[in-house]
């Protein structure tokens, strides 16, 4: 395995996150409802950890360092995992797990219909993440992750259908997204190593 202590790592710094909110629940440290600051943290974190997997690339392409990469499974993965601890807090705090009322619950909160679609992408995603799906489906394997893409999308409307009062924090996310989309189209991508081979290239001169 390439960069052991890296991607060790990468997995204690994505897992320590739900653990310590957890403890912080049971020490009674996050107010009068830590069920749902609990499902509001957990979703962040999922949004986030979308953010950071797309960096990867850009930032492999930036630094020439292959390490980006070689934790972008990984980070996919637990994007996963956090989107699926969000659903279930979201079932047991929210809804009690009384699927009577889940009708109401869509009903006065179409978001939850979006945060669901993003689900089930993150899904597809995860299920076809191993070298197999990727041998299996070839070239459709990489249209298919394209969806990354649209699930960003339908994360941050999602959020923003959440904190409709206070844009501030939604639109840092946004703006980091639209960056890092931006980053990947090919036109930007060729000029930005050239832009940085000049600044590197004047300060060896200078």
């Amino acid at each position: 395995m390439r960069f052991p202590v890296w991607r060790i790592s990468v997995f204690i710094a994505a897992a320590v996150w739900p653990l310590f909110w957890l403890y912080e629940a049971l020490m009674n440290s996050l107010g009068p409802d830590p069920g749902k600051v609990l499902v509001d943290r957990l979703g962040l974190g999922t949004l986030i950890l979308l953010l950071i997997t797309l960096s990867m690339t850009p930032l492999q392409k930036l630094t020439g360092w292959v390490g980006w990469i070689a934790v972008r499974r990984q980070l996919g993965l637990w994007c996963f995992a956090y989107v699926v601890l969000h659903l279930s807090g979201y079932a047991a705090f929210i809804l009690g797990f009384d699927w009577s009322q889940l009708g109401v619950e869509l009903s006065k909160r179409p978001y939850i219909i979006v945060g669901a679609l993003g689900f089930l992408g993150l899904l597809a995603l995860a299920v076809t993440s191993n070298r197999y799906s990727q041998r299996r489906l070839g070239v459709r394997w990489k249209k298919l992750h394209r969806l990354v893409y649209l699930i960003l999308g339908l994360g941050l409307l999602h959020m923003l259908w959440i904190v409709r009062a206070d844009l501030k924090e939604w639109a840092i996310y946004a703006f980091i997204g639209a960056a890092l989309l931006v980053l990947r189209v090919p036109s930007v991508m060729r000029r930005i190593p050239r832009l940085l081979g000049r600044k590197v290239s004047s300060a060896t001169k200078a």
